[in-house]
């Protein structure tokens, strides 16, 4: 399981792009649990921690994985 702190999600709108972003790395596996009051994701599987840092940063919010 990686977490990644994420910054810039304002709405549900925000959490469903960051979501679908995620979903679609490589790797991933589903559920991608997003939350808008915590400011994070919790993504399942073997996706490269860099690659779903990308994918948040592609949609135009910041991201950091949390160890």
């Amino acid at each position: 399981m990686t977490r990644l702190k994420i910054e810039g999600m304002t709405c549900n709108h925000c959490v469903m792009g960051v979501k679908a972003a995620l979903a679609a790395v490589p790797g991933v596996a589903d559920p991608v649990e997003v939350s808008l009051d915590r400011g994070e994701a919790m993504v399942g599987g073997s996706a490269d921690p860099q690659a779903l840092v990308a994918a948040v940063t592609e949609e135009g919010f910041t991201a950091v994985v949390v160890a």
